[in-house]
């Protein structure tokens, strides 16, 4: 059952369970992002953490908290919703929940991107990646186009496009200074490590330009779950559709790539995720947001709470998403579907 609401030019329609769901999601990223704020190797307490994000707080606690925590927990934030929007985005789309942006290959190509940009230019990584991202876009559809655009053959081609991407990336970091090959190793990796507030201008800034966009493709993203001469039926332009939703998600891939690298398995894990809570079969799009965002939090955190050394955050979501990706390999082999 759906609460429909309606205005003279709009109508949508919000499921309770999906409203709930959304709602316990943002108190656990809420929650998260708390215990995020106040540990580290200079603990703060609740009191001391609210007293420093008022701004009543002076000296090293203020700094800890407004210059060093608080931007890291934003991005992750930010970076975590953009791939969870984006894996949904495509997988909805494709009617494959192998088929996001991180597994064939659009991740991969956007943070090659981002890399060749910053050691040819030291900067211009936003442009870098979407450049990436788009030109791995291209090429994974071209190579996989045989009378038609089959998802399964999309998938694989995908998957030895990120393949080679990653050893391409490996390749140039051999040929760099060993200092910033090494800050670049971890940032390949998906690191939140360092993040400052222009990082935080640039991925919430760009999720609100896409944002209205994002919302006007619910409807038609619901209606592509459906077989294509359905969509087709209903006045649909499929392929116009597509090519929209594409760049969108690769644009929110190539904004999230730029300020936090590559993450691997955000987008993957949180589409499905997003749909086995809400139900329904609607898109999940803004639920699968705040799954990317609470498991992005959880990762960082992790990744915070291991004594001794500072890893990147990407290991840990790796952890997470690369069993989910086997299993699902073996139950479409299973099925023939590869």
């Amino acid at each position: 059952m759906s609460i429909s609401l309606q205005t003279a030019r709009f109508s949508f329609e919000i499921s309770p369970r999906a409203a709930v769901a959304g709602a316990l999601l943002s108190l656990l990223g809420l929650s998260v992002a708390l215990l995020s704020l106040s540990i580290g190797s200079y603990p703060l307490s609740i009191p001391q953490l609210l007293l420093g994000l008022a701004g009543q707080l002076d000296g090293v606690e203020a700094m800890i908290v407004l210059e060093h925590r608080l931007p890291r927990i934003l991005v992750a934030i930010g970076a975590g919703a953009a791939f969870g929007m984006a894996g949904a985005m495509f997988q909805t789309m494709l009617r494959n929940p192998l088929a996001s942006p991180d597994v064939i290959g659009f991740t991969a190509g956007a943070n090659f991107g981002a890399l060749l940009a910053v050691l040819l230019t030291g900067g211009m990584v936003v442009a870098g990646a979407l450049a990436g991202g788009v030109a791995t876009a291209l090429t994974v559809a071209l190579l996989a186009w045989n009378n038609g655009l089959q998802i399964n053959r999309l998938i694989l081609v995908g998957i030895g496009v990120s393949l080679s991407l990653a050893a391409a990336a490996d390749l140039l970091l051999s040929w760099t200074d060993e200092r910033i090959a090494a800050d670049m190793a971890q940032w390949l990796t998906g690191s939140l490590n360092t993040r400052s507030f222009a990082d935080v201008a640039l991925i919430w800034a760009g999720i609100a330009l896409l944002l209205p966009l994002i919302i006007w493709l619910l409807f038609p993203l619901t209606r592509l779950a459906m077989s294509d001469e359905t969509v087709v039926g209903l006045g649909l332009s499929l392929v116009s559709l597509r090519l929209l939703i594409t760049g969108v998600a690769v644009a929110l891939v190539a904004l999230a790539v730029s300020v936090a690298g590559p993450l691997p398995f955000v987008s993957f894990v949180s589409g499905p995720i997003a749909r086995g809570i809400v139900r329904g079969g609607q898109p999940a799009v803004i639920a699968a947001a705040l799954v990317g965002a609470v498991v992005t939090l959880l990762a960082d955190l992790a990744a915070r709470s291991v004594p001794f050394v500072q890893l990147p955050a990407g290991v840990f979501t790796a952890l997470i998403g690369a069993p989910v990706l086997m299993w699902l390999l073996m139950r479409q082999f299973r099925r023939g579907n590869l």
